[in-house]
């Protein structure tokens, strides 16, 4: 398991390239997580809301209710045009940092 410090700083990449995808909700986006790293990261509850609030703060992303399910509304979030460009932003950022800490970390 990765632990929480060491992807703290990426959470919000996390969060908008799933939103890149398809608007989402929290439960789901969860679930998402843990599948795509094969449970090698689980992102805790008030991580996760506590990322959608200041996402959402910051103009990243919208919510909205909807009730597609039949039964309680559920909050979905959306990805905003300033968050799409974020997230190109974030990714060069994310690939110029991985250059430089590979130049540190060498397998023996």
């Amino acid at each position: 398991m990765i632990s929480s410090d060491v992807m703290r700083g990426f959470n919000s990449l996390i969060l908008l390239s799933i939103l890149m995808k398809e608007d989402s909700y929290g439960y789901k986006i969860s679930n998402t997580i843990k599948e795509i790293t094969h449970d090698k990261y689980v992102m805790k509850e008030t991580t996760l809301y506590s990322a959608f609030n200041r996402l959402e703060k910051s103009d990243l992303i919208q919510s909205y209710s909807s009730t597609e399910t039949n039964g309680k509304p559920r909050t979905y979030y959306r990805i905003t045009d300033l968050g799409r460009q974020t997230y190109h932003d974030k990714v060069t950022e994310w690939l110029d940092t991985k250059k430089v800490i590979d130049q540190f970390i060498k397998e023996e």
